[in-house]
């Protein structure tokens, strides 16, 4: 079976690097052009999957926009039995979609139809989900709408990062990958209809979605921290401008207010080698490491020893 693999950012590589394992006939890569990245921006970097299939050998396309006659006569000519999607990074058009005979089948990082959409992990995370997971799924035209050919659930650990997580999945994701194949090439597939009542989103994330609500209940704050950890990293504003937070948890130990006074939500109410502890609406959390603006990630007592925060400043969102 002859595959033509779409994907862009790590979450894709292990679903790559499984079929070029298991011997699949990989004839070319589709990926995201290569992008400028540092502070000049002047250095043009090549996606993480491209780097993996240059290495080995695999024909690799960069459309800017993956539509149009000349590109579709470009994917003609490789004559893809199935397409794979991975975190490509851009919605195909019903052309591509069905050139290939056997179409086009996507890892995607939920268990469908929970949590369609650009931004699966972070949303489970955010939203207290005790349990997410990978679905194999054929693509149609509609967002994540396709009949499910597999899906395989995990937990979410306790304080479990976006990094965390979506590492675990990718691996998932290749797993599943490779056992749909392996039941579209036996014709042993058997593909279920999504209950469109169950659907649930998670948009793309953006600078507004990572910005954090102190008025929110400590378990809430720790949970928007760590779904952005460690990209694009949960965002406030401090004395000297926006801070990124990360390493979030709930204080064991919450810090009762001052006699007869309310400590506002965002207020720092301590600061030592363990990180800060920040009031919330509810509760408070204590927060490992900072990254102001301009400058590397580091311990909140090393940013208040530059006089950058201190005990009884309140952050903003």
């Amino acid at each position: 079976m002859r595959l033509l693999f779409w994907g862009t950012p790590e979450f894709a590589v292990p679903s790559l690097r499984a079929l070029l394992g298991e011997g699949f006939d990989v004839v070319g890569v589709v990926t995201r052009p290569d992008r400028p990245q540092g502070r000049s921006r002047s250095r043009l970097v090549p996606s993480p999957v491209k780097q993996v299939a240059t290495a080995e050998g695999v024909t690799v396309l960069e459309p800017e926009r993956p539509r149009g006659p000349e590109f579709l006569d470009t994917v003609r000519l490789l004559s893809p039995d199935v397409s794979v999607v991975a975190a490509y990074g851009h919605v195909l058009v019903s052309d591509v979609i069905d050139l290939p005979p056997r179409g086009t089948i996507n890892v995607h990082a939920s268990l469908l139809p929970l949590l369609r959409g650009a931004g699966p992990i972070q949303a489970a995370i955010r939203e207290g989900l005790s349990e997410t997971g990978v679905s194999i799924m054929r693509i149609v035209p509609a967002l994540d709408a396709g009949p499910v050919l597999l899906q395989i659930p995990t937990p979410i650990v306790p304080d479990e990062t976006f990094g965390e997580l979506q590492l675990r999945l990718s691996e998932l994701g290749a797993q599943g990958l490779i056992e749909a194949l392996a039941l579209i090439e036996l014709g042993a597939a058997t593909e279920r209809p999504q209950d469109e009542t169950a659907a649930t989103y998670a948009p793309k994330v953006d600078r507004t979605s990572a910005r954090i609500d102190w008025s929110l209940p400590a378990a809430v704050v720790a949970r928007v921290v760590r779904a952005y950890d460690p990209r694009p990293g949960a965002t406030t504003s401090g004395p000297t401008g926006d801070v990124k937070l990360f390493g979030a948890q709930v204080s064991a130990h919450p810090i009762p207010a001052p006699s007869g006074e309310d400590i506002a939500a965002g207020t720092i109410c301590a600061i030592d080698r363990l990180g800060c502890t920040i009031a919330c609406g509810a509760g408070t959390v204590r927060i490992a490491q900072v990254q102001p603006a301009g400058r590397s990630r580091m311990a909140p007592i090393e940013w208040a020893r530059g006089r950058g925060i201190a005990v009884g400043d309140r952050l903003h969102s």
